[in-house]
């Protein structure tokens, strides 16, 4: 593929791309959670699973994947950011009577539906969601006191505004579609931040939070669905880009392909309930396996380390004393001239002009129950120029409060299945990049 032909992603700083809320809130017991009781499903009787649409945002140079999401009554198509490093479900609001002024598919108008409901803020949902520093205390004499809420990710972006309950359509597995009725989630008449309003955010009219707390997407399906998700992420590269599903319930593959599944259990962090934490027992190079301490992937006692699984961040960081010593392996094996990459964030560029065999390096990651996660080298090595392949992973300092982070390039051509229930991620490439 040549220069022109290549997409353009915006290759961030961890902190522009991560999706890393900076709030720290304890979820709330589990009869304040608003999902699945708050949920009323309809048109839906059989247990499936329900099914979003998913596509690349490359298109726009964006280096997120969205999800399509319909929400209010009619109901208003937006393009989310399907994250699993966060939790809370938010949109673009507008109060516009006459609209004109937002393009359509770009903001929710909240005053075009009759189903949208801001909480009350003595509503016992509103304990789930962070608020504002400086916020009026709730009113409990008042009919319209709204619950507000302000959520913030780890680069200082943030979005605030009501949170709400609206009505949202879906596709099931069968075709048929699915209302699901009082779905909480962030009205956001407030977005600042360069990771919700740079390069990487371009497309985007909010994020689909699929994290582990309450008030995320998946949670709130939770029982009625196994609480269990499922994506694939198809190659960014691809022209025009893919569409593949984002899974709510069982994923409606034959058996044959869902024996194909490699398992991890999934791990906890208290300090941090929002992550799905994976256990990385060894890296392996071309085979050979790195000298590479068990303890730089462990969560240690204050709660920082750790490998996380991020749809939400485009790159892979790795624990600074593992990165340095998987670039040292890299730079020992790759045999083509260097070059220097224009935007100083990645370590390892080469020039690959007239090279018909190009043969890089093979990756793999030897995970905790003993499966093995080896991706393809084209989702560690991205053309960033014409004729120019970086290594896409960063390193990052797990001792002063970071962790490792698997990206969604890293993911790319896998199925990816969360079972909350069995606490363990399944991943495959059939199903996805593979029958």
């Amino acid at each position: 593929m040549n220069g022109e032909d290549t997409p353009s992603l915006q290759l961030l700083p961890r902190k522009t791309i991560s999706s890393k809320t900076g709030i720290s809130y304890q979820p709330g017991p589990s009869p304040l959670v608003p999902g699945p009781d708050g949920l009323e499903i309809s048109w839906f009787k059989n247990r499936g699973a329900l099914k979003m649409p998913v596509i690349s945002g490359a298109s726009t140079e964006s280096g997120q994947y969205f999800v399509d999401f319909r929400i209010g009554n009619p109901p208003q198509k937006l393009l989310l950011v399907a994250d699993t490093g966060s939790d809370l479900v938010w949109v673009k609001c507008s109060a516009c009577r006459n609209c004109s002024r937002h393009a359509p598919g770009t903001t929710f108008q909240a005053r075009h539906s009759t189903t949208f409901s801001p909480i009350h803020c003595y509503n016992p949902a509103c304990r789930l969601i962070p608020h504002p520093l400086k916020h009026q205390p709730c009113n409990h004499t008042r009919l319209h006191s709204t619950c507000h809420y302000q959520y913030s990710y780890a680069d200082g972006s943030r979005t605030s505004g009501f949170f709400s309950r609206e009505t949202t359509t879906l596709n099931t597995s069968s075709g048929r579609a699915a209302k699901l009725k009082s779905l909480v989630f962030g009205c956001g008449f407030h977005v600042s931040g360069p990771s919700l309003t740079g390069a990487s955010f371009n497309g985007a009219s909010g994020v689909m939070g699929l994290g582990r707390g309450p008030i995320s997407f998946s949670t709130q399906l939770g029982k009625r669905f196994g609480n269990k998700f499922s994506y694939c992420l198809m190659d960014y590269t691809l022209s025009p880009p893919p569409t593949s599903y984002l899974l709510i319930g069982d994923s409606p593959e034959p058996d044959t392909t869902k024996k194909k599944m490699n398992y991890t259990p999934l791990l906890t962090n208290p300090l941090f309930p929002t992550f799905y934490y994976v256990g990385i027992k060894s890296v392996r190079i071309d085979g050979v396996t790195l000298p590479i301490n068990s303890s730089v992937w462990a969560i240690d006692q204050t709660g920082n380390g750790g490998t996380v699984i991020d749809s939400g961040t485009t790159l892979t960081f790795l624990a600074e004393p593992a990165y340095q010593l998987i670039l040292m392996e890299f730079n020992k094996r790759v045999r083509l001239p260097r070059v220097e990459n224009q935007t100083g964030s990645l370590d390892l560029c080469v020039n690959v002009s007239g090279v018909t065999n190009l043969k890089l390096p093979r990756l793999g990651f030897k995970l905790a129950g003993g499966s093995l996660f080896s991706p393809p080298v084209t989702n560690y090595f991205i053309d960033t120029a014409e004729e120019v392949k970086c290594l896409a992973l960063q390193g990052v300092d797990s001792q002063g409060g970071g962790f490792s982070v698997i990206g969604n390039l890293m993911q790319q051509g896998f199925t990816f299945e969360f079972d909350s229930d069995r606490s363990r991620l399944g991943f495959s490439r059939h199903g996805c990049a593979l029958p």
